[in-house]
Parts: structure tokens; sequence; C-alpha cells
């Protein structure tokens, strides 16, 4: 399903939510889904556009498919940003080098390892990192912003910000597994629950969240949107971030017992 976030005459922001492909049916008689659920953002500005986190091979026909009818790829597609590396991010990026002339955002640390999913040659010159402390990226007189969200969860990680929509593209943090119903979160409290057990996983440490809400706090927020699940907006999104800062997560829940020989 392709939601319209944000539109003016000259500014579009769409997401798309359900483009992973599903396969046959199981034994036990269920469809089974060949991949899990992934958010992609497209954001036009003035005729030039970024794909935010594409996806993977389950996600490109369709994604392509919807996006076309938003922008000529070959000409207007700008770039695809990556929130971080992982195959469900950014492994269908040769396909998009294929068939647009865009350049590629990654980490700096990882721009010697996303290659990997291309094929040999095709990434020359058509990659560009982002430094760790973050960057604003232009994008058709306007701009993006790739700010520094890193050990949440990868090492080198990052969120996007569009200052005219005023949407914070969030990544992993935020993700939800199991979210059903409309696109935005409307009960919150019932919504931690599809939340948490994510979180302690994947998030580092709850010092890195105290930093980045800290920082998010400073910009003016309409909406965040995370790369999997629900997303948040009105009050929403500052009960978010006070769930967010105050949890205990990754390096702060281990101990011992998480490290036995089995």
């Amino acid at each position: 399903m392709a939601e319209i976030l944000y539109r003016d005459d000259n500014h579009l922001v769409v997401a798309y939510t359900d483009l992973v492909e599903r396969g046959a049916a199981s034994q036990l008689g269920a469809e089974e889904e060949l991949g899990i659920q992934a958010n992609q953002f497209l954001v036009v500005n003035n005729g030039r556009a970024a794909l935010i986190d594409p996806g993977g091979n389950l996600t490109y026909n369709r994604l392509l498919s919807e996006v076309s009818d938003h922008i000529d790829v070959r000409r207007e597609l700008a770039y695809i940003m990556a929130t971080h590396q992982d195959p469900d991010i950014i492994s269908s990026m040769n396909k998009w080098l294929v068939a647009s002339d865009c350049i590629a955002l990654v980490s700096e640390l990882y721009l010697r390892f996303v290659p990997h999913f291309c094929n040999t040659g095709s990434t020359r010159g058509r990659l560009d990192a982002i430094p760790d402390e973050g960057l604003a990226v232009s994008l058709g007189g306007g701009k993006i912003i790739a700010l520094p969200a890193h050990f949440l969860h990868a090492e080198a990680n990052f969120s996007f910000y569009d200052p005219i929509s005023k949407i914070l593209f969030s990544g992993d943090i935020g993700a939800s597994i199991g979210h059903t119903g409309s696109f935005f979160v409307e009960d919150f409290k019932a919504h931690t629950e599809h939340m948490v057990g994510f979180h302690k996983r994947y998030m580092t440490a709850n010092r890195a969240l105290r930093f980045w809400v800290k920082m998010v706090r400073e910009l003016e927020i309409s909406m965040i949107v995370p790369q999997h699940g629900g997303a948040f907006r009105g009050e929403n999104v500052g009960r978010f971030l006070t769930w967010l800062e105050g949890l205990q997560v990754g390096v702060d829940i281990l101990s011992q017992r998480n490290y036995l020989v089995p």
C-alpha cells in the first residue's frame, strides 16, 4: 500500500508498507512470507527524488512500479539513502544503480562492504559516504539531513530528517513486529508490546538512546516513521521519545547467563 505522508505543489513524501513478496502455501496451509515486513520511503522535491531504505530483491519489482507512478526513475531519482547496511535496507542497490543514474549514500564505515551487494565495478563513481557526524544532502533546492544514530542498532547508523514535511525517517528505531491496522499507531500503550522485544535485542544501550532522543527533540517533528511497522504522529511522537529514553536495552540487560557454554 502506498501512503501519502505529505504533498504540496513542490514536495511529496510517500511510504510503501506492504511490498514484501509472499511465497507459496506451506504444508500447514498458511502462506509463508519470504521476508519481514518493511517500509520504504520516497521523497520528491522539485522533481528530484530520494529513496530511503529501498529494501532488497523481495521489494524491488513492486517498488519500482509504484515509484514510477510519481517520478521518471531514470532521470529524476537522485539518491538512494541507507540508514544502515542490512539486506532488508539496501541489498537491491545494484538494480537501482542499473535502473537509474542515482548516487547511493551510505555510511563511510560501510563504504567497502555495500559493493558486495552489487556487480563488480557497478558502484564505481556511484557511492558517496555519509560521515559519522552526518550531513545535509541537497535535493531539488531543499535538503534531507542525515542524523547520527550510531549503535541503534548498527555501529554506523543514521536517521534522515526532511525539514519541509518535518518527517523523521528513523530506520530501525521505533520498529515494531506484528503491528496491524492503520499505518499510524493509535493506541501507543498497546503498541509498545510490538516494539519492546525488538528494541531490547537490537538496540545497544540506553546511553545511545538518550543521546539520540535529546538530538531529535531539537527538531520540529510532525511524524516519526520507522522502517518496520507503525508510525507515530501527533502526541504519539512525544510518547514514543519518552518511552525510548527510559528503555533498558542491549548491554544494559546482559548478564553472565547470556554467556554460558552450551
